[in-house]
């Protein structure tokens, strides 16, 4: 699908809610003034005063309100890069040591350049090096929230019988970090959650969280690698997670490992050996397999 944008007043884009008047649809996102469908294509007009066509004809359509055919203003599969947007993603969710990092991060298009030339990227392709490296500049220059729920609290809402399960935990993270972003910066065209769910269960889990707002969102899989906004807030929240990782393994005199693989098993199996399940109730998420594995590899140990 091909998607391009326009500015209220280029061309002849002042008449064009004139012209689709006959077109108009309904369109629930509250920052968007007018929505049309023309041959397959979908118009959106935009408080902002952005245009936006969307379809694989969008090029011929908007070359009619005098689109030039700038190649900088077309993209394939880049739905709303071009618009401002919050981009929200969480790290170390798969990881039996360390907390539960979430940042949401709002990214306008006129940062895109900067953001580019830093090696802003999906977390998951940059080195911890890089990403120390440029955490701190991001957190400097971009607008965000950053939330960090640590193993202990963790532990005391997350579980059987307990307040959160390990999905509507990070709903309800989500949620609070874009909630409170919105308080301070413009509104965005667009909210885009790195999918950790699916659309169904996040509205399902949303209904017990106090604090809620009425911007649209979705949610994108590997959203970090399609959009510059959750990339950034993927770094930063990696960084987070790397700084309590570390600082949680020298408050305990271990070396910490990311993950949830066999050398977590036997490290957890020490800090149990010598601080007992309160050691692991400080630096881990419980109700991960690790926390049994590691307890018979002390009890043969013994």
């Amino acid at each position: 699908m091909n998607t391009l944008v326009m500015k209220m007043g280029e061309g002849t884009t002042a008449s064009l809610t004139t012209k689709l008047a006959d077109y108009q649809i309904a369109n629930p996102n509250p920052y968007v003034d007018f929505a049309a469908k023309v041959q397959g294509v979908t118009i959106l007009v935009y408080q902002s005063g952005k245009i936006v066509f969307q379809g694989k004809k969008a090029a011929s359509l908007a070359g009619s309100f005098g689109w030039t055919g700038d190649e900088d203003k077309t993209s394939e599969n880049k739905t709303d890069q071009n618009l401002t947007l919050i981009g929200s993603d969480e790290v170390g969710n798969g990881s039996y040591f360390g907390g539960l990092a979430v940042v949401a991060s709002l990214v306008t298009p006129n940062e895109h350049v900067f953001l580019k030339n830093l090696g802003v990227a999906d977390s998951k392709s940059l080195t911890d090096q890089k990403i120390q490296q440029i955490a701190p500049i991001l957190e400097e220059k971009i607008p965000h929230k950053a939330l960090l729920l640590t193993p202990k609290k963790y532990n005391e809402v997350v579980g059987e019988g307990k307040t959160y399960n390990a999905v509507s935990v990070k709903v309800a993270l989500h949620n609070q970090a874009i909630f409170l972003l919105l308080q301070e910066v413009e509104k965005p065209d667009q909210i885009v959650i790195d999918a950790f769910t699916s659309p169904k269960n996040y509205q399902k889990y949303l209904k017990q969280e106090t604090n809620q707002f009425n911007d649209p969102l979705v949610l994108v899989e590997k959203a970090e690698s399609k959009y510059l906004a959750v990339a950034v807030s993927s770094i930063i929240a990696r960084n987070l997670f790397l700084d309590n990782l570390k600082k949680l393994g020298e408050d305990l005199g271990y070396k910490l490992p990311s993950g949830a693989g066999r050398l977590c098993d036997e490290v957890a199996s020490q800090i149990l050996a010598a601080y007992g399940m309160q050691g692991l109730d400080y630096c881990a998420k419980l109700h991960f397999a690790n926390t049994q594995k590691a307890q018979t590899l002390l009890k043969n140990k013994g």
